[in-house]
């Protein structure tokens, strides 16, 4: 009973709740002081130049968005596809999707050389630009979802979960596919230019998403003294390990259909052969760190429920870390580069065109990036601890329908 009274009490374990708040709010202050010093001395205090424009930033900041489309993932087993335990972690899973989307926005908001130019951004759309529509996307993802949670949380508004959560499904869809699209729809890159990337985005999103779900809900019923049922568990730990195949095997192939072309050998060589930092986390962060071990701890049987709890923790903490290692390969690594600007011939000139980039991300731009992460993290604790977040199983019922079924 204690337990209970723990899961959504303000009077409970106040004094760890404060930390919490303050160990987020050391983080975000980290980031508004980075903030503050880039604006005023510019991004010359960054490692970014006139050929990696997009930084470390970008890289956290595409992971929680990508990541905000996939939690919501949970809530739409629930709803579209009528998983009856999937149901109810429907809130917490479209609370983390609205708190990961701020996170991730904000860490963008921030690294803009003029953020002041963000109202123009939001009153003025070129609906030629990918980036325009992603604009849309984002604004849409946070009415939708946020509509979707209230119909969830109303006892009068739950006849239009179900119709909310369809709109919201497809909704994400849009979002990652749109998100995938901004680097799939730069034909100037070599390590963009690919049909391939919206749906390895979309993929990507399933594995992130689900995987953030599985810390926070571990979490939070460590937090609370409780211990998730192990049928749950193995669902999760399952549907984890098939979209970490499916990111597994997009990789394998967007590869594969590059090295096709002759004219993407170089690029290839780049990535897995002989480049450097981004070769190094292809293959140990993400295809080793983010998919190999994962799968291994996944799988692999346990003798006792304290090994389940922990290697169900574990896997989805390395997804994340692998998922980083593949942002920061796609993002960074395809802008390092060189550009092919006249094709067929070398470029040489004092702007180091056809030079591979070299970059090093600055103390300023690791405050900025987990600073997406405290946004994220401040929203979660608060909204977990001010409303009812916490799964309900309620197993008895659950058996009883499948009995008449």
């Amino acid at each position: 009973m204690a337990h209970e009274l723990c899961t959504n009490q303000m009077e409970c374990r106040t004094s760890q709740f404060v930390a919490l708040l303050a160990l987020g709010g050391v983080v975000v202050l980290g980031a508004l002081y980075a903030f503050f010093t880039l604006e005023h001395h510019g991004h010359v205090l960054t490692g970014m130049n006139n050929q990696i424009v997009w930084g470390l930033p970008h890289v956290f900041a595409v992971l929680l968005i990508v990541a905000a489309s996939g939690a919501l993932n949970v809530a739409s087993i629930g709803s579209v596809f009528g998983k009856q335990v999937y149901k109810s972690r429907a809130p917490l899973s479209g609370m983390l999707a609205l708190a990961l989307l701020a996170g991730g926005l904000a860490v963008l908001v921030l690294d803009l050389g003029r953020p002041d130019r963000l109202i123009v951004a939001m009153t003025h759309y070129n609906f030629n630009s990918i980036f325009a529509w992603n604009m849309i996307f984002y604004n849409g993802f946070f009415a939708i979802v946020g509509l979707y949670l209230i119909t969830l949380m109303d006892r009068k508004l739950k006849g239009w979960s179900k119709p909310v959560g369809y709109v919201a499904f497809f909704w994400r869809l849009g979002l990652t596919t749109a998100t995938g699209s901004i680097f799939g729809f730069i034909v100037a890159r070599a390590g963009y230019n690919s049909a391939l990337m919206a749906p390895m985005f979309v993929v990507m999103s399933f594995a992130y998403g689900l995987a953030v779900f599985m810390v926070v809900q571990a979490s939070m019923y460590r937090w609370n003294g409780i211990t998730l049922d192990e049928g749950v568990r193995r669902r999760m730990k399952n549907l984890l390990a098939i979209f970490v195949g499916g990111s597994l095997y997009f990789t394998v192939v967007f590869h594969l259909t590059n090295m096709y072309f002759a004219k993407q050998w170089e690029f290839e060589r780049f990535i897995l052969v002989d480049g450097g930092i981004y070769t190094k986390m292809f293959w140990v962060g993400q295809v080793l760190i983010g998919g190999v071990i994962p799968l291994i701890l996944l799988f692999i049987p346990r003798s006792n429920d304290a090994k389940k709890m922990c290697f169900c923790f574990a896997a989805p903490l390395l997804v994340i870390l692998g998922g980083f290692a593949q942002m920061y390969v796609t993002i960074i690594g395809g802008q390092a580069f060189p550009l092919t600007l006249f094709p067929g011939h070398e470029v040489n000139s004092n702007f180091f065109d056809g030079v591979i980039q070299s970059y090093s991300p600055t103390v300023y731009e690791w405050l900025l990036g987990m600073g997406g992460v405290g946004v994220t993290f401040l929203l979660t604790v608060i909204a977990v601890r001010a409303f009812k977040f916490m799964p309900q199983d309620d197993f008895h019922a659950l058996k009883m329908r499948r009995s008449t079924d």
